[in-house]
């Protein structure tokens, strides 16, 4: 007898299943099981990997899924949260087929905190498919434990009728008392309908010592603590994949039941077909192929965007045609093509490309793409293949504010069940698993915190990979057992899925309705989207499309449309060269902001020495400047300022590396080179391209030998026949395989460099209008709009109040300034300012609140305080203390004159003969208008920002001499992602106290505060200890303008904020001095002698380190501050170097 699994869970049952697929399958083969069931809670998340994973280990897979039943009918949402378990397994295609349609409409049409089915429904759906009655939660062994004996028996005998033969009674034993109740209850009941039975353990873990970590990952998902007693658990640890010999044990008596599972295992014979392409028809005219249609348009588009186009540029087309027909992507280019030009026709923004597809010239003729991939050596092989086939790859970036629309229009053409959004799953990475688990043991916040601050900030950080990294988490786990504990059990649930979600772009889009290949679902959003992700629906063969929203091209909208209503000539962004110096100038003077791709401080930083003056240049600053890649920027850079500096290993690399001064930048470059050194194919190429990424040693160690010595059966001549020197050969070799696992693609950088340049030629030649649209882009973002002003600012445009009689709804363009947008004020709705303009216009400016308040409906007092403290009735008659003082009568008086008009009756002014009250409702009490430092901090509270003034205005070179700002701090990671600033790291910040909370500490026996600190950039939050608030109390309140010294605090997901030690008045920043000192590769070192003699200088002047070996500047800390004496002085350039120290003077 050979036993079968047929009821399992993976880690698909989202925070209740803990068996990884690949530990399950690896972990029945090694019991010597022939077939494995998946039967998650409700989904088929994981089938298609379950498949893959058992077909890999020669295992039979069983697909199927542990249904939710509904009480009555799956589309009441009356009553309690009551729903049945029921295990269905698919027989054969129909049956899978079948089992995706009752999944989609479990959560379609009968969610209700768990996506169910109902008995009808299953009984449509039925065939094809074998029913098991589930564990204790199943109808069946519940109606029996009730004693509900003709029930229990009425639906088996339902069952059996619509299922026949392929309904069986399941018996479980995990040794729980009601399941030693209920079996004898099944076992008769089965005899008596003649139902047969079958044995079944109820996994949720692989092994038996998993249970703890299962319970654990019970309490994530139902925010629990493992030490509470009344929580849901699993009552045993027999939940585990069990041997056949267990499995024996426990159901002794009903060996019959054991059989059967290896009846049901040979009925299952579901097989999924990978690869084969489901492409949606799309119509062409009639007269023409898609092959030919395609073709004309291309030739159409190539004569159109390249007018004087070369033989070059028509055989390039040429052969991309040709390739897209035989590989058979002429409908794909077509389906990209029509709904970009609908975007088009319908004036929303497209991005000119992202990716590879920016490297087919098919796709700049069609409109797809808005680069000339010959003219920067762009490689169509990286978009389509011949050599390695797969589905082409093109995702397109549109107006943010719009993308829905083009998704609603490929929704409307190809029909609403052809197209469905694509599902993503958020994982437990390292630090949040850490942090979930903590929390479930019930550990103390700060110590959890703590811990996971010990686990590196890198990309794809693991908790194995951190263990081997930080050596301080190593000894904690040896010395303390509870850490121990926690990082073994985070170990057991990292990478697990925690929740389901939308995928930000991801469509796709079938030539039938989409749930004859994947399972749908409805997501929390309202979208449906597939249950597969984004990789197994590729691996179906669907079309599969990313439709991005990009704030950038936003903004870029906007500002050509503020150009055009303030009478300017509106520039082509897709006719614009790239030569413009004037805009080269502006981004080498690091002024970025808002410029995409180029605002983040190091970028600005690599771009002030960078030096740009053409696309090339931007294009490899953007592939340069990321994690990796950095370690060439200073060849880079040398190469471009010291043409002199640039070798080569061999001159054939030089037409290759030419356009990088010598450096390795693009995944291109790759494939160039062993193209035209070793004579590979172009297509061959891209293959070992992507082979020397993944990095595996047996397969490089053949490519290197083809690389060398060529494959002749191939027609490949190898790097030495074509007179490359072995040793030579080997170092480049080396050199490519270091780099191609982070090397960048050059197309998708292209298409960025595009974008940039754009932004940046419209901030350089029309900055009003393009902060203007900036701005506006972070319209519920008080920080991002704080930090734009102040850019404004330092370019010397104004900014004008926001006020009644002038501002539009979003911020405007006025007279070549920038007007203050009234809904970026608190409490002020978009739709009651859109209607406040219309009745402007209308009849008319305001006169006055009490004219305003009778004229705009909607309007209620918490607005009208808003708008009175942002400044927007000033020059009507009252200062703001006087309308603070009144405005709330004013606007009961409105309130009841109103309803006493809607009711037809008369006012006293009405009878006395009065037809406008408001020379008595108007009348002010007589209170001057509050200080100039009041003004500002309403306008703050209720804007987010300083517009009338700034109370730092005074203190502009004391904040020059702070070490970061707060809007560098609030960005501590660039576009990328990459750190900037490291968690511990001392600085200084000066800036306005904004807000003081004080909170007690978690001992409850002191005082602590939470401080909120402005610059002139945006604002960070600062965190005051006991000893701290106890020593700088006086200073750490509102309004008060400081210097912090701190450290950088990073929270992972939650900002990062200040760790305060010491406060002061930045007035007394004016007179300090700081000391300078470099050290190199010969002085490193000396580091601890140097800091071993600036302690024995104890004083007031900061010292800063700049070390050129690791390229970092750092400020020592606060303690470290010296008396710069002559006698200090000159022994520290005794060992540094006249030239490595110097001591700066700040005088205000």
């Amino acid at each position: 007898m050979a036993f079968t699994h047929l009821h399992v869970h993976t880690q698909y049952s989202l925070l209740d299943g803990a068996s990884r697929i690949t530990e399950l399958v690896d972990k029945a083969k090694s019991l010597d099981m022939t077939a494995i069931a998946i039967t998650d809670h409700g989904v088929l998340y994981g089938v298609i990997d379950f498949y893959k994973a058992c077909k890999n280990a020669g295992i039979k897979p069983i697909l199927g899924m542990e249904a939710y039943v509904a009480p009555k009918s799956m589309e009441s949402r009356e009553g309690l949260r009551e729903y049945a378990h029921l295990i269905l397994l698919a027989k054969d295609d129909v049956g899978y087929h079948n089992l995706m349609k009752l999944s989609s409409l479990a959560f379609i049409k009968g969610y209700y905190y768990k996506p169910r089915i109902d008995y009808n429904l299953l009984e449509e759906y039925s065939e094809g498919l074998i029913c098991l009655s589930a564990c204790l939660a199943g109808d069946i062994p519940s109606l029996l434990l009730k004693g509900k004996y003709d029930e229990a028996d009425a639906l088996a005998s339902r069952l059996k009728d619509i299922f026949r033969d392929d309904f069986y009674i399941e018996l479980q034993n995990h040794g729980l008392d009601d399941q030693l109740t209920v079996l004898p209850r099944l076992a008769d009941l089965a005899k008596r309908l003649g139902i047969k039975t079958v044995a079944t353990n109820d996994v949720h873990y692989v092994n038996k010592e998993d249970a703890e970590a299962q319970d654990v990952l019970l309490c994530i998902q139902t925010g629990r603590y493992v030490d509470e007693e009344n929580r849901m658990r699993m009552s045993a640890d027999e939940f585990y994949l069990k041997s056949e010999d267990e499995m024996k044990k426990v159901l002794f008596e009903y060996r019959e039941s054991l059989e059967t599972t290896n009846e049901i295992a040979e009925k299952c014979n579901v097989e999924i077909v990978f690869g084969e392409r489901r492409l949606p028809n799309f119509e062409v005219p009639e007269d023409y192929t898609s092959d030919g249609y395609l073709r004309m348009l291309c030739e159409k588009g190539l004569a159109e965007r390249i007018p004087d186009f070369s033989e070059t540029e028509k055989q390039r087309m040429d052969y991309e045609l040709s390739v897209i027909s035989k590989m058979g992507f002429s409908n794909y280019f077509l389906i990209v093509a029509d709904f970009i030009s609908f975007a088009r026709r319908n004036d929303i923004v497209v991005g000119p490309g992202r990716g590879s597809g920016v490297g087919s010239l098919v796709a700049y003729c069609l409109g797809i793409t808005g680069v000339n991939p010959l003219k920067y050596g762009l490689l169509f092989e990286r978009l389509l293949n011949p050599e390695r086939v797969s589905m082409p790859d093109i995702d397109v970036d549109f107006c943010f504010e719009r993308r829905q629309e083009v998704i609603d229009y490929v929704t409307q053409k190809y029909g609403k069940d052809h197209v469905a959004q694509i599902i993503t799953f958020g994982t437990m990475a390292a630090k949040a698993a850490v942090k979930d688990v903590g929390r479930a043991l019930h550990m103390p916040y700060a110590e959890v915190d703590r811990i996971a601050k010990l686990i590196p900030n890198e990309l794809n950080m693991t908790l194995d990979k951190a263990l081997e990294l930080s050596a301080e988490l190593r000894e904690l786990c040896t010395i303390n057992p509870q850490v121990e504990r926690l990082i073994k059990l985070s170990k057991r649930l990292e990478g697990l899925p925690r929740h389901s979600s939308t995928h930000a772009a991801g469509v796709v889009i079938a030539s039938k309705p989409i749930v004859e290949y994947v399972p749908l679902q409805k997501n929390d959003d309202s979208a449906i989207t597939t249950q597969f992700t984004m990789g197994t629906i590729e691996e179906l063969g669907l079309l599969k499309m990313d439709f991005l929203g990009l704030r950038t091209l936003t903004v870029i909208r906007d500002t050509l449309r503020y150009i055009a209503d303030s009478g300017k000539e509106v520039p082509d962004m897709e006719k614009l060269e790239f030569n413009d110096q004037r805009v080269y100038e502006m981004i080498t003077q690091g002024d970025t902001d808002g410029v995409f791709q180029l605002e983040s401080s190091g970028m600005r930083q690599f771009m002030t020495k960078l030096c740009p003056d053409c696309l090339e240049d931007l294009i490899a600053g953007i592939s340069l400047y990321r994690p990796g890649p950095m370690e060439q920027i200073p060849r880079y850079l040398n190469g471009k300022h010291d043409s002199a500096s640039i070798q080569y290993a061999h001159e054939k690399l030089r037409p290759i590396l030419e356009n990088t001064y010598g450096c390795m930048v693009y995944q291109e470059q790759v494939m160039q080179i062993v193209r035209d050194l070793a004579g590979y194919s172009m297509g061959r190429s891209d293959l070992i391209r992507r082979a020397m990424s993944k990095k595996k040693h047996d397969v490089m160690v053949k490519e290197r030998k083809n690389f060398l010595y060529g494959i002749k059966e191939d027609g490949v001549p190898g790097a030495i026949a074509n007179g490359v020197p072995e040793a030579v050969a080997n170092r480049i070799f080396d050199e490519m395989m270091d780099f191609a696992s982070y090397a960048f693609n050059k197309s998708h950088a292209a298409a960025y460099a595009v974008v940039a340049y754009r932004t940046a030629y419209l901030k350089c030649y029309y900055p009003v209008e393009f902060m203007t649209a900036l701005i506006n882009s972070f319209l519920g973002t008080p920080d991002k709009i704080s930090q734009y002003i102040n850019c404004v600012r330092q370019a010397g445009i104004r900014l004008l109040p926001p006020h009644v009689n002038k501002s539009q709804t979003r911020f405007s363009v006025e007279d070549g300034n920038i007007r203050f947008g009234m809904s970026a004020i608190k409490n002020v709705g978009e739709k009651v300012m859109d209607d406040m303009l219309d009745e402007r216009r209308e009849h008319g400016n305001f006169t006055s609140l009490r004219e305003f308040v009778s004229r705009v409906t909607g309007i209620n007092k918490r607005m009208i305080e808003s708008l009175i403290k942002a400044g927007c009735f000033d020059g009507l008659g009252a200062n703001r203390a006087q309308l603070l003082a009144c405005y709330e009568s004013i606007v009961d008086g409105e309130a009841g004159s109103r309803k006493l008009r809607d009711s037809g009756q008369l006012s006293l002014f009405d009878i006395v003969g009065f037809a406008d009250p408001s020379f008595a409702m108007d009348e002010m009490p007589d209170i001057e208008e509050f200080s100039s430092r009041v003004l500002y901090t309403m306008e703050k509270e209720v804007t987010g920002a300083f517009i009338s003034g700034h109370p730092l205005i005074d203190f502009k070179k004391e904040l020059e001499k702070m070490s970061i700002t707060a809007s560098e701090l609030a960005g501590h990671e660039d576009d990328d992602n990459n750190i900037l600033l490291r968690d511990g790291e001392n600085v200084k910040i000066g800036g306005i106290i904004t807000s003081v909370k004080k909170k007690s500490t978690r001992a409850g026996n002191a005082m602590m505060a939470y401080i909120t600190l402005e610059d002139m950039t945006g604002s960070v939050e600062a965190v005051a200890f006991p000893f701290v608030l106890e020593k700088y109390g006086a200073l750490l309140i509102n309004d008060s303008i400081v210097c912090i010294h701190g450290k950088i605090n990073v929270r992972e997901g939650q900002g990062t904020s200040l760790l305060i030690d010491e406060v002061e008045p930045l007035s007394q920043v004016r007179q300090r001095s700081r000391l300078y000192l470099r050290v190199d590769e010969k002085t490193e070192h000396m580091l601890p002698a140097v800091y071993d003699m600036i302690r024995r200088y104890k004083g007031n002047s900061e010292v800063v380190v700049r070390n050129e070996v690791t390229k970092k500047t750092s400020l020592a800390p606060k303690s470290m501050c010296v008396n710069a004496s002559e006698a200090l002085l000159r022994d520290l350039k005794e060992m540094l170097g006249e030239e490595s120290v110097r001591l700066v003077t700040n005088n205000a």
